[in-house]
């Protein structure tokens, strides 16, 4: 058992309280999944010929600055970053290939959570209040953002099992539910070319929209060929870089929730983690359908 949580602002000009608003939503999840948490936030996006990553450490005291300074020099680029709790989010103009290629040389135990222009994701073990304060969640910025939080029934309480999982550019989900041809579509996966870092199920299905996204499918597309590729149970939020998604398997026997104002797209595991948003009253609430696509995107930039 595990909580989703997704936001989508309509609105520019609501962009300076993602986080405020969406704290907590994703603290209401606490008793879906207090063994660790974790969130994919876009924006203060990148030029096209810029890579954003997102690196995370097992410590804070991690010395990223030292690390910068090795990058900097080993891909003589612009360089930009910062620090926050066990992440650094960086920011270089170079391809993202060069980027891991010298931090697998560099910092090979520092994992890459994230890449793209506008993504960064931040996750930890411990319960949703404490991965929302580590990492300043409530003042943080943005369009949209998906969160997570994971009750371990199956396996050991790790960073490494915590979601969002993102295995393309901009590309991130989460998951509620289990998927049982997973290890069968890892290897398959592998031989196209997708890597994984861990052995969680929702890595799997990342991967694999990644995979169908590079044979040119829209998203759409890609999640239609998840509902026939894709043996299990699952609700899934999804992030891109213009928007997110939303889609349940044909049985949805996970719960979801979604609601929609003139100012925001909210999605949830249960409804109690939409009733902090303001005008949830006047909001359109339904339960989506099975094996539905429910999308919402800007304009492609």
């Amino acid at each position: 058992m595990c909580g989703i949580v997704g936001l989508y602002l309509k609105k520019p000009e609501l962009e300076s309280q993602l986080g405020k608003l969406f704290e907590p939503m994703l603290q209401a999840m606490t008793d879906r999944g207090p063994d660790s948490a974790g969130f994919a936030i876009y924006g203060d996006e990148v030029a096209a010929d810029w890579v954003k990553l997102t690196l995370q450490a097992t410590h804070a005291d991690y010395p990223w600055a030292e690390l910068m300074g090795q990058l900097e020099g080993r891909l003589a680029c612009s360089l930009d970053w910062f620090q926050n709790a066990s992440a650094a989010v960086l920011k270089l103009h170079t391809s993202e290939a060069a980027a891991r290629e010298a931090l697998a040389e560099l910092a090979p135990q520092v994992r890459i959570m994230s890449a793209g222009q506008s993504i960064e994701i931040l996750k930890g073990m411990g319960l949703p209040s404490e991965i929302s304060s580590r990492f300043g969640l409530a003042g943080m910025k943005g369009s949209h953002i998906i969160g997570h939080t994971r009750m371990a029934t199956e396996s050991a309480v790790t960073m490494e099992g915590s979601h969002p999982f993102s295995t393309g550019a901009d590309l991130c989900l989460v998951h509620n539910g289990s998927l049982s041809n997973h290890f069968r579509l890892r290897q398959e996966l592998k031989r196209e070319g997708i890597s994984f870092e861990t052995d969680n199920d929702t890595e799997v299905a990342a991967g694999y929209l990644t995979w169908r996204l590079q044979q040119g499918d829209s998203l759409a597309q890609a999640l239609d060929g998840a509902l026939e590729d894709l043996d299990g149970f699952f609700t899934f939020a999804i992030g891109t870089r213009n928007g997110f998604a939303v889609i349940r398997d044909p049985i949805a026997c996970k719960p979801a929730v979604l609601a929609e104002t003139d100012d925001y797209v909210a999605m949830a595991s249960e409804y109690q983690a939409l009733a902090s948003l303001p005008g949830i009253d006047k909001a359109k609430v339904w339960e989506p359908a099975p094996a539905t696509l429910y999308v919402w995107e800007r304009e492609s930039a």
